[in-house]
Parts: C-alpha cells; structure tokens; sequence
C-alpha cells in the first residue's frame, strides 16, 4: 500500500511539472523599435495559458529612466516614467497610474522576484493614460515607441544656509568631459553637457527657490544646456558626479553680508584658538600593516602627538586630540569631539597602502566625491573602519553614499576655500622635507571628515605597503619631519587668515 502511495505521488508530481512547463513556455520575445531614432530591443515575454505576458522590470528598462521600487513583503512593484508612477500588484487585474486605477484582462503574476503583465491590456493602459506614442501589435508581437528617450530629466534645488544645491537628475553618468560650467557677468549660471537630451517640458516645472529665481534649457544638436538665474554674486561653485542615483550636483556659494557683525564674527572664527588633531585608526581598528610589521594605528599616533607638541610649544593654541593612546574610536566621534570642543580646524592624519607595492608618496585629502579611482580606493581602505563599530553606530553610514554623500560635503561647502587652502600649505611644507614624490591635493568621501564644521583635510603620510617607506615611516626621524611639515602648513594657514582678518 505504502509503495503504491508513493507511485501515485511521483506521477501527480510529474504531471504537475509537465502542466507548469506548458503554462510558462518561454517565447521567442516582443520586439521593440523605437521610430524617431529607429534603435530596436526586445523584451523579454513568457507564454503564459496562451497570451505574452511581460516582466515588469523589463518594462522598466525599455521606457524608465529610474530603477523601479519593489516591495517584496507586499509583492508589488512601482515603475517611474518622469514625473508619473504606475503600481502593479502580484495576482491583482489592477494597475494604478498615479491616482487612477485601471483593470487589465488578467491577473499579473509574480515569477523569480519579478511581477509579469499581459502585454496587449498592459500597453493598452500605458497609451491610454502617460504614453500616446506607446503602440503594440499583439500579430507582430512589435512594440512601436515614438518617443525621445532623454538623458536630463529634471532638476531640483535645494537651499542651504550656507548655499544652494542644484541636483540635474539623469538617464546616465556623463563623464566630467561632457560637462562645463559657467557665470557670466549678468547674473546666470550654465551647464552644458555634450550628448545631452533635456526633458525641456519637465525643466519648466523645476520649482524655484533661495538664490535661483528662472530655470530655462535649450536642446542643441549636440549638447543640451541648462540656465540659472541667480538672484546674488556667487563666490565658487563645484560639479559632482552621482552615480546613485545619477545626477549631476552643482553646488553654489553665495557670499556673507558685509555687516561690521558679522566681520566681528569672521574673525572670532578665524581667530585660530583650538586645533583638533586625529590620528587615524586604533585599538581594534590597525589600520595598514607593513611588510616588516610596522602598524598605521602606531605611525599615525607617535606623528599626531609630534604635531600637537610643536603646536603646544611654539603657540598658544590649544591642540585637542581625538585619541592618545591605542584605542578603538569611531568615525562619527572624532568629528563630534571637533565640534563640542569648538576646533578652528580638524586635520586627520593616516599612512596610506596599496598592492602595487611600488606605490609611495604623500598626499592630502579633501572632503569631496571622489573623482578617480586612486582616491575612491583610498577613501575605501579609511572607510572600512565602520565595520568595526558596534549597534546603532554603524548605522550612521548607511546612507553616505551617492548623492547623500554630496549633500553631507555641501554641508562644509562654507568651509572648502579654508581646507583647499589648509590642504595645500600642508603639502607645500611636507615636499622640501621628504624624500618621497608629491601626490598632490585630491578629494574623496572620507567618512571621518563629514560633520566637521570647521576647515579639515586628511593626510596621508607615505605608504606603508612600500618597503623603503615602511623602512623610513618606522624611523622616528622621519616622523618628526613629516610632524614638522605638517605643523608648519597649520602655522602657515594661521598667518595667512589672521592676516586677511587684520585687513577688514
């Protein structure tokens, strides 16, 4: 009886299997072509009792120029065509395309983390509702589109106290080659981007707001431009590269008001009382190690407390240190110890490495996106640390990326002229004293420097993963030359921002 049992299981088993093949065949596909410039793709299509049905995040890629939301606890999915949304529920006959609902002539289905839709009712509400030039012939199984598939769709604006945040959502990361920049002298800032297909419609509904009073655009045939009118001078601006999503982010710095306040103010701020000096890594967190075994956590520290003691010693300036002694210290704390202890400026000192052990030199650090590949491998290693921290403290990275990452440097944009500066003194004091090539000033998205509401820069002061370096960074001699120069480019920013202050 038992074996019967089981004979009769193995068969309804294979007859169930048999069913499911023949109810989710995979066609050939549906065809697509888009006719104002005849590029052709295809679209993935399951037979399903008989009619197409397609995937929805297929659907997505071919007409969408953003990721589509998915809900995996409710099962259903949200696709983003410009400015409208349309929601589709697993075994629901219903689409909802903004705020109205229309019903297709079947259920959708979920398959593999994905919903399918049937493709003729489908489309059929797609025309109906966002997209006219939207057409599919269920005998050709062609989807005809006859529409522009722009790469700049929008633009948003943000003020900050500090400034203003212009953020260019795209279809797709330009190179910093397709971009330019400029002012001109009655008041309008333009962004061009080479190969650009603006959304001239969705341009026009860019709320205005702060500093920026007109948006307009132009297409050309082989750029699109965008134009700001700004309401004030502009002191600086800077172009970053998002790429999550992707955008194009200008960040505007508009100036002070010259009120006697307010110099007052500047040069309390100036006024160079506190320095806060962060020897990077710790405890638990080593950092690099050496081929010969020297530590980054060790290097860093004997270095900063040499910077500090010069300071303490030939100034009046107070030097605040983040650590000083071998402990474990988060990213965030460092720079909340900066600000409870109203530092003037915040330099953080590391060793850097890398596999290419021929690598070595020096180089100083500004809070920025990083722009290439060198620098967001550094940023990375120094980053790291975060995986070390514990409960609801990690959790305070978790969207530093992309674009927040942006907004969290546009934060210290006040600050920017005051670190590039810093930054470059540093560099200037160190070349004459070390025997090791000058990297330069470079920018990248260091988790340590974020919320620093001072002027602040990360050195990196040789690499460690190169033998002769590692040889020298072990040599206390050699730290105290890199303390030196350090300490001199501090000095050398001092004098020259008392100075300024001196003058107003």
């Amino acid at each position: 009886m038992m074996q019967k049992s089981v004979h009769r299981a193995l068969y309804l088993s294979i007859v169930h299997l048999s069913l499911l093949a023949n109810i989710f065949a995979i066609d050939t596909s549906i065809g697509v072509l888009n006719i104002i410039d005849r590029n052709e793709d295809e679209l993935s299509a399951i037979n399903y009792k008989g009619e197409p049905y397609i995937s929805v995040k297929e659907i997505s890629r071919i007409l969408s120029n953003r990721k589509p939301y998915e809900n995996a606890a409710r099962q259903k999915i949200v696709l983003y065509f410009s400015n409208n949304r349309v929601k589709i529920s697993n075994l629901s006959s219903f689409v909802v395309v903004n705020d109205k609902i229309f019903q297709m002539t079947k259920n959708a289905f979920g398959k593999e983390e994905d919903i399918y839709v049937p493709a003729k009712s489908f489309f059929s509400i797609l025309k109906n509702s966002i997209y006219p030039g939207v057409d599919y012939d269920s005998g050709k199984k062609l989807l005809s589109l006859n529409l522009i598939k722009f790469n700049i769709n929008s633009v948003t604006i943000e003020q900050k106290s500090n400034g203003t945040i212009l953020k260019v959502n795209t279809a797709r990361q330009f190179s910093d080659g397709d971009i330019s920049s400029f002012i001109n002298s009655n008041g309008w800032f333009y962004l061009t981007v080479k190969d650009g297909l603006i959304d001239t419609s969705m341009i026009k509904k860019t709320e205005t707001k702060g500093v920026i009073t007109k948006v307009t655009s132009n297409q050309f045939d082989e750029s699109a431009q965008l134009a700001f009118r700004v309401r004030t001078d502009v002191i600086g601006h800077e172009v970053y590269q998002s790429s999550d999503p992707n955008a194009i982010v200008i960040t505007i710095r508009t100036p002070f008001k010259k009120l006697s306040s307010h110099i007052k103010e500047m040069k309390n701020r100036w006024r160079l009382d506190t320095v806060v000096l962060d020897a990077g890594h710790g405890g638990k967190d080593g950092g690099a190690v050496g081929k010969r075994g020297a530590k980054e956590k060790n290097v860093v520290l004997d270095i900063t407390k040499r910077v500090g003691s010069m300071i303490e010693k030939n100034s009046h300036i107070k030097v605040v240190y983040t650590r000083e002694e071998d402990i474990f210290v988060p990213l965030w704390k460092r720079t909340q110890i900066a600000n409870e202890t109203n530092g003037k400026l915040f330099v953080s000192i590391h060793v850097n490495s890398n596999p290419n052990r021929n690598v070595r030199g020096f180089e100083t650090y500004l809070l920025r996106p990083g722009k290439t590949d060198d620098a967001i491998e550094v940023a990375s290693r120094e980053n790291s640390a975060i995986r070390l921290e514990e409960g609801k403290s990690r959790n305070k990275y978790s969207s530093l990326t992309g674009e927040n990452l942006i907004m969290a440097t546009m934060a210290q944009s006040m600050f920017m002229k005051e670190s590039e500066d810093l930054a470059a003194y540093i560099q200037d004091e160190l070349d004459p004293l070390l025997d090791s090539p000058n990297r330069g000033l470079k920018q990248a998205g260091f988790y340590v420097l974020i919320g620093a509401s001072m002027p602040n820069v990360l050195v990196e002061a040789g690499y460690i993963s190169n033998p002769n370096e590692e040889r020298k960074l072990k040599s206390a001699s050699y730290r105290q030359k890199i303390a030196k120069g350090i300490y001199a480019g501090i000095m050398r920013f001092r004098k020259s921002k008392e100075k300024i202050m001196s003058d107003k």
